[in-house]
């Protein structure tokens, strides 16, 4: 099983970048998956959720209105749109993907919820 995040770079604030999560191996399609991200000596952090379902979305308080979290089923897909970037958006961002609970209405928000997890992409924003 791979998680391969893609979509990071170099943006400056108030830019905008889509990161995507392309699922190998096994489907997802049913199984909810989430975003997190860890700066430079800081502990990694919840960014946003889509339930198995899919119907449901969660997302840590500061990115509300800003990231939009949304799925592909048939491309085993998982996508982070960011908008509005901030400075203290930048950190190494994460794909992770919940291998139990098929169609779960639940959007989790702690990492141990998730069985796989992807390499991780850089996202920098400057100010």
């Amino acid at each position: 099983v791979q998680l391969q995040a893609s979509g990071g770079g170099l943006v400056q604030a108030g830019g905008s970048l889509r990161l995507s999560c392309a699922a190998s191996g096994r489907t997802f399609s049913n199984y909810a998956m989430g975003w997190f991200r860890q700066a430079p000596g800081k502990e990694r952090e919840f960014v946003a959720a889509i339930s198995g379902s899919g119907g449901v979305t969660y997302y840590a308080d500061s990115m509300k209105g800003r990231f939009t979290i949304s799925r592909d089923k048939d491309k085993n897909t998982v996508y982070l749109q960011m908008n509005s970037l901030k400075p203290e958006d930048t950190a190494v961002y994460y794909c992770a993907a919940r291998g139990r609970y098929a169609y779960s209405p639940n959007a989790p928000q702690a990492p141990k919820e998730y069985d796989y997890w992807g390499q991780g992409t850089q996202v920098t924003v400057s100010s």
